[in-house]
């Protein structure tokens, strides 16, 4: 989910080297839909305020300044080119439009949960903002649940950080999040399936 080059020795090196501006900007660009270890320079700056080499409150607000702007621009990216983009990929993989809307409608009655709670949830964060344009979330309650839900992953990833890193190596930290967040995606995975198939079980006619 992330470039070979990023490693946690790049990250801390970047973060150490410009501070809270690779903290905003990694972040930024990952909550936009690139590929990038938003998360693990999250951490990084929690654990280099947490050695005094950065100072908390401006880690933790590049984090989340990061992860609001960010994800808007994520949004607009989906609201404004994001369905058609869909549409060829549902051509690709011979998903007709139909059931494509029927997925949108479906992402678009839990889209406040999904960008709250999403950036605990690994590629959800990534996607959560271009998904919430795709499914045309007023951008007004887009907003409030964005400022919420970055607020919320980022003072728990920093502080989580700031504290826990004084204890173990930031290593092993990262590497417990990470499992975290992919555990967490295949419990969204196995719910979301188990409700598709309950759907479709009441939409089956009963044999004769």
């Amino acid at each position: 989910m992330t470039f070979d080059f990023f490693s946690l020795e790049t990250i801390q090196t970047l973060a150490q080297d410009y501070g809270y501006w690779a903290i905003f900007f990694g972040i930024m660009l990952e909550n936009m839909g690139l590929p990038l270890p938003g998360e693990t320079v999250t951490l990084v700056g929690g654990f280099l305020a947490g050695s005094e080499e950065l100072v908390y409150r401006w880690v933790l607000s590049s984090a989340i300044a990061g992860a609001v702007i960010g994800d808007s621009m994520g949004y607009w990216i989906g609201f404004y080119g994001g369905w058609p983009l869909l549409l060829k990929l549902g051509t690709f993989f011979r998903i007709d439009e139909a059931a494509l809307a029927k997925i949108r409608e479906q992402f678009s009655q839990n889209a406040d949960k999904a960008v709250i709670f999403g950036r605990f949830v690994a590629l959800l964060r990534i996607f959560a903002g271009p998904l919430a344009g795709i499914a045309r979330m007023p951008y007004w309650k887009f907003l409030l649940c964005n400022l919420l839900g970055a607020s919320l992953w980022g003072t728990a990833m920093v502080s989580l950080a700031f504290f826990v890193g004084r204890l173990i190596p930031l290593a092993t930290l990262v590497g417990w999040v990470t499992q975290f967040t992919v555990a967490a995606l295949v419990l969204v995975t196995i719910w979301i399936t188990v409700l598709w198939w309950l759907e479709r079980r009441q939409h089956t006619p009963a044999p004769d």
